[in-house]
């Protein structure tokens, strides 16, 4: 899944946090010299075992290839922000810290700045299928020391998709594809005014949604603003965040458009932290949901054994390219992140979790969960095999996307800009705020995430 950024929590549920990750590992990994724990992030929604399922497979080979090891599987519930906060109690200490972890690759930096995580070149240099990876995706494993601290399982794109049925009550067409962000207005309005009882769009938005609001919804807007060959978020130039544009006081109004003139879900539902898996699992396989601006992975939540079972989306469903701003040059834009397995720098067996990520990662194993998990391929051996590109329907659409894609700037101080984004987002949300005082508020909060590393465009 997509992924998202560290939320401030209240005092208390911070110190439960840290409780129920001390309980989740135990005596720590350095118990046993015999035993790999691998720490993942399990679906908040019960009926969704892709990872489970998956790691469990590559459990029964690994014992099988290495006799007399063991592997203990460590899911952690919870949402993206919580789960965040999770590991980084656990990768303080060596009592807690897992053999092995799940990361998301926008919180990558902040970790190895943070001294939580080991660098794995020695043991990439000995590795023939790193070889295999694509460059975009090795380097968002890689710290600002240029070594690398993680190995990506795929990376993913995100794009508009559409209820046909819904679209048809509307009067709306069934190939449409929106040339700019009012053609995506217009026909969220028109579901609004003639098919009542459905929600018209949903955009994710604020704290509770985490990095999905700052990803999947406002950089989706963000980076579709301007002319598109400059970062509108990280002046890489002069190594400074950007604050004050107006690209991000259109972003901003664009959420607060929806939302203001009730083409979005009820607020209460769109500051739901579980609003992914309210999405996912109920309003579009239900019929309840005209247009969601998402990601690649969502048919998953669709597979056999999901809960969700739903064989018939591609049918029901269309996909269209998030357009930019005006139309202008490229004419649609994407986001890509993605998830790495990295080995803890206070990880007891380290060794044996590389042996557990060489398992994960062949040829075989890696397009088995590209394809399980709706992810796009980071190893080009995978990427240019026919029974890959013609697994499940969209996988064409979202990996070529991959050209017109964007990467967050991953930068040590991004989970902290990511936070006043979503900030500023739910300010606009709720009504609380209006846009030139949600900009105001970022642009201070933005100061103080990057000790005044800003400059205004």
């Amino acid at each position: 899944m997509p992924v998202r950024p560290t939320a401030a929590l209240p005092l208390l549920l911070t110190t439960a946090l840290a409780a129920t990750a001390l309980t989740a590992c135990g005596s720590g990994s350095g118990s046993s010299p015999d035993t790999v724990k691998v720490s993942f992030k399990q679906s908040t929604d019960n009926s969704i075992k892709v990872m489970d399922g998956y790691l469990a497979d590559i459990k029964k080979q690994f014992e099988r290839k290495y006799p007399g090891k063991k592997v203990e599987l460590i899911p952690i519930k919870a949402p993206d922000s919580e789960y965040y906060t999770k590991v980084q109690q656990m990768l303080r200490s060596p009592k807690t810290a897992p053999d092995l972890v799940y990361e998301d690759t926008f919180l990558i930096n902040s970790d190895i700045t943070s001294g939580y995580l080991k660098p794995l070149d020695p043991y990439l240099a000995k590795w023939p299928d790193w070889r295999q990876f694509i460059d975009t995706a090795k380097n968002a494993a890689r710290g600002e020391d240029g070594k690398t601290y993680g190995v990506p399982d795929g990376t993913d794109t995100r794009g508009l998709w559409f209820d046909k049925a819904i679209f048809k009550k509307a009067g709306l067409p069934a190939a449409w594809q929106p040339k700019n962000w009012d053609d995506v207005l217009s026909a969220a309005r028109a579901i609004k005014k003639k098919v009542p009882g459905v929600t018209p769009i949903n955009v994710y938005t604020g704290k509770p949604a985490g990095e999905a609001a700052t990803m999947q919804t406002f950089e989706m807007l963000l980076y579709g603003t301007g002319d598109g060959t400059s970062d509108p978020l990280y002046d890489r130039t002069s190594k400074k965040w950007i604050a004050g544009s107006q690209g991000f006081k259109d972003a901003l109004s664009f959420v607060h458009t929806v939302y203001r003139d009730k083409l979005g879900p009820d607020v209460s539902t769109a500051l739901d932290p579980n609003i992914q898996t309210i999405v996912a699992g109920d309003l579009l396989p239900k019929g309840k949901l005209g247009i969601a601006l998402d990601g690649s992975w969502l048919p998953q939540a669709w597979l056999k054994g999901s809960g969700h079972e739903w064989p018939q989306w591609s049918g029901e469903l269309g996909l269209a390219p998030m357009p930019t701003q005006h139309g202008q040059a490229p004419g649609k834009v994407s986001m890509s992140g993605g998830w790495t397995w990295a080995i803890p720098a206070k990880a007891g067996n380290p060794d044996l979790a590389f042996d557990f990520i060489r398992t994960m990662q062949t040829k075989a194993n890696a397009e088995k969960w590209y394809v399980a998990n709706s992810g796009i391929a980071v190893r080009k051996d995978v990427a240019s095999d026919p029974a890959y590109a013609t697994a499940q329907p969209g996988i064409r659409f979202f990996t070529d996307l991959v050209a017109s894609t964007h990467y967050r700037p991953a930068y040590p101080a991004y989970p902290k800009v990511s936070t006043a984004i979503q900030e500023a987002m739910e300010g606009v949300t709720t009504g609380d705020m209006s846009v030139d005082k949600a900009a105001s508020g970022y642009d201070d909060a933005l100061k103080d995430a990057t000790d005044d590393q800003v400059v205004r465009k």
